[in-house]
């Protein structure tokens, strides 16, 4: 991988990676070449992503997650800003993982270009900590209701600092209500 294009970090949970796309930048601004399939192979990513979906959120402290798909439609997922600033967290829900209940957290947003890969076994989910933030990320699954699932974000097992509490986050109906993970079935 030419490393001068892309830099990739593994982080405390194996699989979960933080890319930095290289930015080039002049008088008009930057350019950055956020996936290039190729050098991502190269990299050892081999993924082929069937969905884009971007979020906007308005208010800092809107948290979304913790979500993931289920066999047969589990999903890899890559994870970028393109407004605004995150703190975006993926937690591990493999049973035979030495690291199954742990997570990792990663600040990403527009000003520091930072990807997060959160693969399949994963949950996500995400807090934004400025106004108007805008969230993209590729998928390589479609979402499918029927193995669409979450867990609690504020589940103590997990033990997350998401630098907002239950009753300042503002959550959609289903995050209210997300079981905790010792309710979950072993999915993966």
């Amino acid at each position: 991988m030419n490393a001068s294009l892309l830099a990739v970090e593994e982080t405390a949970l194996e699989g979960v990676l933080v890319l930095k796309p290289r930015r080039f930048g002049d008088a008009r601004g930057w350019f950055s070449e956020t996936w290039n399939e190729d050098r991502m192979r190269e990299a050892g990513l081999d993924l082929s992503f069937t969905q884009d979906n971007q979020s906007f959120s308005a208010e800092i402290g809107t948290l979304r997650g913790l979500h993931f798909q289920t066999p047969p439609m589990a999903q890899n997922k890559l994870v970028r800003v393109l407004a605004g600033r995150i703190l975006d967290v993926a937690v591990d829900l493999r049973r035979t993982s030495p690291t199954f209940a742990r997570h990792v957290a990663v600040e990403l947003s527009a000003e520091n270009g930072l990807q997060l890969l959160v693969p399949k076994g994963f949950a996500h989910g995400f807090v934004t900590r400025e106004p108007n933030t805008v969230v993209f990320y590729k998928v390589t699954a479609p979402y499918a209701p029927e193995c669409d699932k979450g867990v609690a974000f504020d589940d103590p097992e997990l033990a997350i600092d998401w630098g907002v509490t239950r009753k300042a986050a503002i959550l959609s109906d289903k995050d209210k209500v997300q079981p905790h993970l010792s309710e979950l079935s072993d999915f993966f």
